[in-house]
């Protein structure tokens, strides 16, 4: 039985979950403006290229502003969701 000044078990570092939801927030919110997710408020989709670059360029300046002080998976989600980004964004302009 746990007494109740025992500390709760932790499964993750606040400061790891509160990074990683800001890096999803960014790269919802490039998904959005690229088509490729619907707008939470409307449910339609529909193409802003300049606002897609605008969230990947934010993720971007993240990824530099953080090098060297992110732990090996949040550097890898943020990596891989650059990357995924960027290969939408090219689509998208070669479909404009």
């Amino acid at each position: 039985m746990r007494s109740e000044n025992s500390p709760q078990p932790q499964t993750e570092d606040p400061s790891e979950t509160g990074f990683s939801t800001l890096v999803l927030m960014l790269a919802t919110a490039a998904m959005v403006h690229l088509g490729t997710a619907p707008d939470p408020a409307g449910g339609e989709t529909k193409l802003d290229l300049e606002q897609a670059k605008q969230m990947i360029d934010l993720l971007e300046v993240l990824r530099n502003k953080t090098a060297g002080n992110l732990t090996i998976a949040e550097s890898n989600v943020l990596d891989n969701l650059l990357f995924d980004l960027r290969m939408h964004y090219v689509e998208a302009v070669g479909q404009a």
